[in-house]
């Protein structure tokens, strides 16, 4: 019997472990462990999902701990399962593996992407904040414009208690609000659903996929970062951040999507350089010069109000495109800038979880990440909200941060959709999608 070790971030890994390991009986998985996101190690995978070998489940560490736990349990192989990761970084951790004993490992895509009885659109990125929220929502109108009923399938946020999660549904806001999501969960629902579409996540994929095909005509897989498909695709399309020129080719496994994909659509050309745009391009025809390309814009609007020109604002910014996604600002900023505002450095005014998110993430430029991940986290956001001198607030997450906050400002919302400009149409791209759907 082999001894793995698969090392996550609360998604892929105990999808690949659900799919790959868990009624294999020559492997033992003695534990997971867990990085990128906070509060999500030392936990349990609960037995009911882990299985009839592990009738006492199994137990997630912190990947610092690979080492000890590598001599302790003999293992024989670490299996990699998170994304958006530089190149070298996922050797660094390679060699502290190898260095440990251990063989370094990747499951093969084909073998952890689940077949759907209905045509599947997967939507997945070559970096975290790439633009693949906007993308879904757009296949996913085009797709309800056609008449076709549509279940969005969103990659797991696996931040509550794993057995009651295990196949979430949500067809209305009621839905969302009662299942207590943090803000990540609410920026990536609560769109969807108000257009229509019913999301799906949690944590067994193979369950929740059964579900969304029995009540769906299509399922739009809503990749997490920039992972891989945990469906197999009839359509994949691969969005690029020109913003990031170059980390195409650069992280994991977004170079892996990159290769795989049957589109990539190279997004916000409107605040991105022309050499930057070129970049992608180039870079997509180097490595699958046989995928469409496709051009979008992501116009920012910004609620009505009175004007900010000149005026101090707070931008808060979606939390893992500016922490673990590497960038520095987000649509907030762009929005205050095209207002004319200037934006206050919430960094002085950082109170409790908030400055060790900034600690961490030292690139973070004079903007607040949306952290709402406990209800301390939350508790830590308002306060700094409230700490830091400003005449408004410009919330560049995509809900409705007003209904989870007090602030004693106004809050200006930001809205941004997938505008595209080039390349063949989205629509064409969906044709066989649609026809596929209706037989």
């Amino acid at each position: 019997m082999r001894n793995l070790i698969i090392a996550g971030a609360g998604g892929r890994d105990f999808h690949d472990f659900n799919v790959l390991y868990r009624e294999d009986p020559d492997v033992r998985v003695v534990a997971f462990t867990a990085a990128q996101i906070p509060g999500i190690d030392d936990r349990m995978y609960p037995a009911v999902l882990a299985g009839a070998q592990y009738p006492d489940g199994i137990p997630v560490h912190p990947e610092s701990e690979l080492p000890r736990l590598i001599a302790e349990h003999g293992v024989d192989e670490v299996v990699f399962a998170y994304s958006d990761l530089p190149h070298e970084e996922v050797m660094h951790r390679a060699s502290l593996v190898l260095a440990a004993g251990a063989g370094f490992t990747f499951s093969p895509p084909r073998r952890t992407m689940l077949r759907s009885t209905k045509p599947v659109v997967a939507v997945c990125a070559t970096r975290t904040g790439a633009g693949k929220s906007q993308t879904t929502r757009r296949v996913g109108e085009l797709l309800i414009a056609q008449g076709l009923r549509v279940a969005l399938v969103r990659h797991p946020m696996p931040y509550h208690d794993l057995e009651l999660i295990a196949v979430q549904r949500f067809a209305t806001l009621a839905d969302i609000d009662a299942s207590n999501p943090t803000i990540e969960e609410r920026e990536e629902y609560e769109r969807p659903v108000a257009m229509g579409m019913v999301m799906y996540a949690g944590v067994d994929y193979g369950a929740i996929l059964e579900q969304a095909q029995a009540e769906a005509d299509v399922v739009i897989w809503d990749g997490g970062n920039n992972d891989l498909s945990f469906y197999a695709p009839d359509l994949l399309i691969v969005v690029a951040d020109p913003l990031r020129a170059g980390d195409e080719l650069r992280f994991h496994p977004g170079e892996a999507n990159l290769r795989m994909a049957d589109a990539v659509i190279v997004g916000k050309v409107d605040t991105a350089s022309a050499e930057q745009v070129a970049t992608v391009q180039r870079n997509v025809a180097a490595v699958n010069s046989g995928a469409a390309v496709l051009l979008a814009e992501s116009p920012v609007t910004l609620s009505d109000g009175p004007s900010l020109a000149g005026e101090p604002v707070l931008v808060v910014e979606d939390g893992p495109t500016i922490t673990h996604g590497g960038m520095p600002f987000g649509a907030g900023t762009v929005a205050a800038r095209a207002a004319g505002a200037e934006p206050v450095d919430p960094r002085p005014y950082a109170t409790g979880s908030l400055l060790e998110t900034f600690e961490r993430f030292p690139h973070i430029g004079a903007v607040l990440p949306a952290m709402g991940y406990s209800v301390a986290q939350l508790a830590d956001l308002e306060a700094t909200i409230t700490a830091t001198p400003c005449a408004a607030v410009i919330a560049g997450t995509p809900i409705d941060l007003g209904r989870l906050i007090t602030s004693p400002r106004p809050i200006r919302e930001t809205g941004y959709e997938l505008v595209q400009c080039g390349g063949p149409a989205l629509e064409e791209l969906l044709a066989p999608i649609v026809e596929r759907a209706r037989h």
